[in-house]
């Protein structure tokens, strides 16, 4: 009952099958998708850390992050209202108040409420359309989840860099396609491409996703990890991607 007290119109609660958390979502609103999920799977947190989720929508991320990390403490920063109103609603619908923070607000503007230098990880599943290059969703919130229009890729990294400590490391996932954009805006910023995992919708196919981790100020040289396959011959989640799932 205290859980349903918390849903406005058209929203729902769906289990996150860790820890007991559940998340807030509106059906008519952008929710999340696998790429979250393999984020906070490819995501490294350490004891301690201080952590920051930019374009968090609702929250989904750090709230699966605190059920499997041993982090002190997670901001998570969303520029739409109606978004971030439904992430504040999880984190205490989970009771995650002292744990993770929402804020309102345009990460573009990080320095009027969020200190430099003060995150030693940061995770970010940023919008990955470049305006004009495609279809763009007639509704406002699933339009700016998923196309710059808020803000650019040169954005996000720009303030994942000011943000973080000097080694300290930053998580991404976006489209493969941009991944010689990704590398050389992430170098400008002295964010140094350090771990990379190429994601293939089948073995056979073009990859359409990558998972990036970066560290700020540090030398060059990067890993590439095997690839990660997410369906098999007959159309079903590999091994790994259910074990993901079973661990998310």
């Amino acid at each position: 009952m205290v859980k349903n007290n918390l849903l406005k119109d058209n929203e729902r609660i769906d289990s996150l099958q860790r820890n007991g958390y559940s998340i807030i979502q509106d059906s008519t609103r952008f929710c999340f998708g696998m790429d979250a999920v393999l984020l906070s799977e490819f995501v490294k947190i350490k004891k301690g850390d201080m952590v920051v989720d930019l374009c968090t929508g609702t929250g989904v991320i750090p709230i699966l992050l605190s059920a499997k990390s041993e982090a002190k403490h997670f901001t998570a920063v969303e520029i739409q209202n109606d978004m971030a109103d439904m992430a504040k609603r999880s984190v205490i619908m989970n009771e995650l108040e002292d744990k993770i923070e929402i804020i309102n607000a345009d990460l573009k503007e990080y320095d009027k409420y969020l200190k430099k230098a003060s995150f030693d990880a940061l995770t970010v599943n940023p919008p990955y359309m470049v305006p004009g290059k495609a279809l763009v969703n007639p509704d406002d919130s699933k339009a700016i989840a998923r196309h710059e229009i808020k803000c650019s890729l040169k954005d996000v990294l720009s303030a994942s860099s000011a943000l973080l400590k000097n080694g300290g490391r930053f998580f991404m996932v976006h489209k493969s396609e941009r991944l010689d954009e990704i590398i050389v805006e992430m170098k400008n910023v002295r964010l140094e491409p350090k771990r990379l995992r190429v994601v293939y919708p089948r073995i056979d196919s073009e990859p359409n996703m990558i998972l990036i981790e970066g560290r700020k100020c540090a030398n060059a040289g990067m890993r590439v990890e095997k690839p990660l396959i997410i369906y098999d011959e007959n159309g079903n989640y590999t091994p790994e991607v259910r074990k993901i799932y079973e661990e998310a």
